[in-house]
C-alpha cells in the first residue's frame, strides 16, 4: 500500500511533497519482534486480520493488521458477521461510516484524502485515505482507509478521541481501517497489541 503511495501521487501531479510521510522500507527484524500497546480504534466490537511479517515490506504496512467492525449481536442470540446482508453496498456493512477513534496520544504529521469509494469486492487503486499519528517515544501509526477525517496536520490527539470515519478507498476490497506502526528513527515494524482494558472503557463495562 505505502509503496504505490508515492507512485500514485506522482502519477497524479499532486505536490511533491504529499502532507504525509512516505515511509521507508520496513527495517529487517532478526531478534524478537517488538510490539506496542494500543487503545481500541473502535467503540464496538471489531475483529482483525493479521498482515504476516513479510506479506508488505514498507513500514506502516509490515505487521499491520486490517480491523472490521462486527454486528449481528444481541444480548442471547446471533453471531458476529461483517455485513447486514450480502455486502453489496458499503452500507450493509457494520462499520461503513463508523467513527475511527485515535488509538494513541500523540501529533497528527500527515493526512492524505482519497474521496474515491471503492464497490465492495473490488479493489480499488492506491492511494488510500490516511491519518499519520506520531508519538512522544519515535513511534508512528499509520491509519488507512479512512474518510471524513476530524483532525488536521499539527493536532495533538488522544488515545480513543474520534479521528476519522471508516471508509473503502486505495486497495480495499471492503471497509476497513488498516493500522500499521514503526519506531520512525529506525524503521523497525511493530506489531500490535490492543489495551483490552481501554476496550472495556469505551464499552463501559
Amino acid at each position: 500500500m505505502q509503496a504505490l503511495l508515492l507512485l500514485a501521487l506522482q502519477a497524479a501531479s499532486l505536490p511533491p511533497k504529499p502532507p504525509i510521510i512516505i515511509p521507508p522500507k520496513a527495517a529487517e527484524v532478526s531478534g524478537p519482534v517488538g510490539e506496542v500497546l494500543l487503545s481500541p480504534i473502535f467503540g464496538p466490537p471489531f475483529a482483525c486480520i493479521e498482515h504476516a511479517y513479510d506479506e508488505l515490506p514498507y513500514a506502516g504496512d509490515a505487521l499491520g493488521t486490517d480491523c472490521q467492525i462486527v454486528g449481528g449481536l444481541t444480548a442471547n442470540a446471533g453471531f458476529a458477521r461483517l455485513y447486514r446482508t450480502n455486502g453489496a453496498s458499503n452500507a450493509d456493512w457494520y462499520g461503513w461510516n463508523a467513527e475511527v477513534l485515535s488509538p494513541t496520544d500523540g501529533k497528527v504529521v500527515g493526512i492524505f484524502l482519497n474521496r474515491t469509494e471503492n464497490v465492495p469486492g473490488t479493489m480499488g487503486k492506491p492511494p488510500a485515505s490516511m491519518i499519520q499519528i506520531l508519538r512522544d517515544d519515535g513511534i508512528l501509526v499509520t491509519l488507512a482507509h479512512i474518510a471524513g477525517a476530524k483532525v488536521k496536520i499539527g493536532d495533538r490527539v488522544t488515545a480513543g478521541q474520534p479521528i476519522a470515519i471508516v471508509g473503502n478507498n486505495g486497495t480495499a476490497r471492503a471497509p476497513h481501517i488498516h493500522i500499521g506502526a514503526y519506531r520512525i528513527k529506525s524503521g523497525e515494524p511493530l506489531q500490535i497489541r490492543w489495551d483490552q482494558r481501554a476496550m472495556a472503557k469505551l464499552r463501559g463495562e
